[in-house]
């Protein structure tokens, strides 16, 4: 048996990969829906670049043509769509993305927590499980813990992301993204102790690097939800 009849029998690799897609939900009139996409762009150009982008369509009635023409505008937007759900498969054409079914809130990149040591069982009954990274978020690092706080010793990155469940703790400089309160949790907070972040979002309510004040830059930091307006105050 020759190389070539060996190579001819390998099997094809596949590998299993998840990845968490932002999930665009648009309402009536879309037009209007796609003026505040624009507007976020305006704020942050790059903000979408290069993430998955699902279509959830459940809240609005479009036929075929109107799907196609919001899928234009969006990719006019630079805005690729991975995916659409929440639709009839017959409206979807034969160039338009796939129907998914089945998505639900999960992470980019899931992260487990250290096991803690054996604490009483009734006195914590209640507390959330936590993240502690002992090492900087470099760029392009994206760390996602859903279950509860995460907290950094070092800085993150510019381009890096930090998504909690519950509240975020920087202890460095806060340059990438930061997204607490992702399943819902509006009492989470972010902490941190330089402020110089591109996005900070509690509970999907966001602010990006143009909306912070010039006066809270390079010191010590605090957001929160208060309604559904995202505040941010100095430490001291």
């Amino acid at each position: 048996m020759d190389a070539t009849q060996q190579v001819a029998r390998q099997q094809v690799r596949m590998r299993g990969r998840s990845y968490v897609a932002f999930v665009f939900s648009p309402v009536v009139p879309v037009v209007s829906w796609l003026a505040e996409i624009d507007a976020t762009l305006a704020k942050s150009p790059g903000f979408f670049t290069g993430k998955p982008i699902v279509l959830d369509l459940s809240a609005v009635d479009l036929s075929q043509a109107a799907i196609a023409h919001l899928i234009g505008s969006l990719a006019e937007r630079n805005i690729r769509i991975l995916g659409i759900e929440g639709v009839d498969e017959s409206k979807l054409g034969a160039n338009m993305p796939p129907l998914l079914t089945g998505g639900r809130a999960c992470a980019i990149t899931h992260v487990e927590p250290k096991a803690p040591p054996p604490k009483d069982k009734d006195k914590d009954k209640t507390k959330l499980p936590s993240l502690l990274l002992e090492s900087p978020v470099r760029s392009g690092q994206s760390i996602v813990f859903a279950e509860g706080d995460v907290t950094v010793l070092g800085s993150v990155g510019s381009g890096a992301e930090i998504v909690a469940g519950g509240s975020i703790h920087v202890y460095g400089t806060l340059r990438g993204r930061a997204m607490a309160g992702i399943n819902g949790n509006s009492q989470a907070r972010i902490f941190c102790q330089k402020i110089e972040a591109e996005l900070l979002a509690i509970d999907g309510y966001y602010q990006t690097a143009d909306d912070i004040a010039d006066s809270l830059r390079n010191r010590p930091a605090q957001a929160w939800l208060e309604g559904e307006m995202l505040r941010i105050t100095p430490l001291n």
